[in-house]
């Protein structure tokens, strides 16, 4: 008996060490943040800067040197800096936890065809891995599918929530397309050369999506046939309601989705990916089609490519004057979207100035997602979502979060690895 209960409190102790954070609270007192240098996401900064938010909204951005009475709880942020919080698309934060274990495995739908499957439902607030995001700056994401030609529909999602409604930034943003490959590589388990090959069934996997596209137009249109959940959700495209995020890296392939979404009459497109988007500049400005640009610390994929294209193609499309957001989807991407921040700080080494770059990860992918009327930049009237930080935010060395919230709530930026951290510190400077 003795043994049980020794072995009950060790799970219990277990539990309670590696529980996740508790969700901040409700704000119910003002709070003026005064003296730091202030990154509004916008481009602009404000150095000796005042900000002050009360019930989760800005209600003040503005200058220190401004004559008007401080509120609530004010914190002396003198020396340090203050950023909008951070924003990471095409992100599947909280639908794995452990590759290796597929009950914890929720990013992937049966079927190739899957518009009505919706991420947010099966975003797991508990997530180790979510929680891990915020001592970056990282605090909302896009929650996205994977697989199939359609993965499903996203939603936008802040990082600090007891369930995925609380989390819920804003449901069902936009659906998920995989473009067809103009190559594919040789099945080298059936002995063929593990080399690029013209894909023959191109054209036929694009009027397969023209045909599917022309079965909900034709279903939509009196809904008569019996209930069918995946052209219902593919309506949303054709009356602007959800954007189109077509996955997709190469210049044929950028080019073919764009010309199908106008066939389609599809309002809202986004590139996400966008490897060789800089050699269709000119068709994307002239479609207003934005792009999620692809994790930027790769390798090139061409042999005939510059060694550090990954690394510019950001400038070059910013300075072409496309609208660009970052990305960090790739291997390890779910731990990778911790260093978004980092990705962001590389393309200032690469033409962009800070500015330009902060706007990568906060306003520029607000407006790509249809949140800026919410988040993005520090503006009155927006959540107050926001950290202060110790240096620049997009330097790893100075990216040192001191506190941080969202929608107004002080949030925890403890997590597993921090706990972790202290810890074994403690064991060695204690010798």
């Amino acid at each position: 008996m003795r043994k049980f209960k020794i072995l009950i409190l060790t799970l219990c102790v277990s539990v309670i060490s590696f529980a996740q954070q508790t969700p901040g609270d409700k704000q119910t007192t003002a709070i003026t943040i005064e003296g730091a240098t202030a990154h509004l996401g916008n481009g602009d900064v404000i150095e000796n800067a005042l900000i002050m938010f009360e019930n989760g909204t800005l209600t003040f951005v503005g200058s220190a040197n401004t004559k008007i009475a401080r509120k609530g709880t004010i914190i002396d942020a003198k020396g340090k800096h203050v950023y909008p919080g951070f924003i990471a698309p095409n992100s599947t934060l909280g639908l794995v936890e452990v590759d290796a274990v597929r009950a914890t495995n929720d990013d992937d739908e049966v079927g190739a065809m899957n518009p009505h499957i919706r991420s947010l439902i099966a975003y797991n607030t508990e997530s180790k891995v979510v929680e891990s995001m915020r001592p970056n700056g990282v605090l909302m994401a896009q929650i996205t599918p994977r697989g199939g030609r359609i993965s499903g529909t996203s939603s936008v999602v802040q990082l600090d929530a007891w369930n995925w409604e609380d989390a819920a930034i804003k449901t069902d943003d936009g659906i998920h397309l995989n473009w067809p490959s103009t190559y594919s590589r040789g099945r080298w388990w059936l002995g063929e050369p593990n080399v690029l090959k013209e894909n023959k069934n191109y054209a036929k996997e694009i009027q397969e999506l023209t045909n599917y596209f022309a079965q909900s137009k034709a279903y939509n249109a009196n809904k008569t046939a019996p209930k069918d959940l995946p052209f219902e959700a593919l309506e949303g495209l054709m009356d602007g309601s959800k954007k189109l995020f077509v996955h997709v890296d190469n210049e044929k392939g950028i080019t073919d989705a764009i010309n199908f979404a106008k066939a389609e009459n599809i309002k809202h497109l986004v590139i996400v990916g966008g490897y060789e988007a800089n050699n269709v500049v000119d068709l994307l400005k002239e479609n207003n089609i934005p792009v999620l640009l692809q994790r930027i610390h790769s390798r090139p994929n061409g042999d005939d490519h510059d060694y550090d294209l990954p690394y510019k193609l950001a400038t070059q499309l910013v300075k072409a004057g496309i609208l660009v957001g970052l990305e960090n989807a790739g291997d390890m991407e779910r731990m990778n979207t911790r260093n978004l921040p980092f990705l962001a700080g590389t393309t200032v080494a690469y033409g962009l100035s800070k500015a330009q770059a902060l706007s990568l990860i906060t306003l520029n992918t607000a407006k790509i997602l249809g949140i800026d009327d919410k988040v993005g930049s520090l503006e009155v009237g927006k959540d107050a979502t926001l950290f202060i930080c110790q240096g620049d935010a997009l330097d790893m060395r100075t990216n040192k979060l001191d506190q941080a919230f969202i929608q107004g709530r002080n949030i925890s930026l403890e997590t597993h690895q921090t706990e972790l951290y202290k810890r074994y510190s403690k064991k060695y400077n204690n010798k």
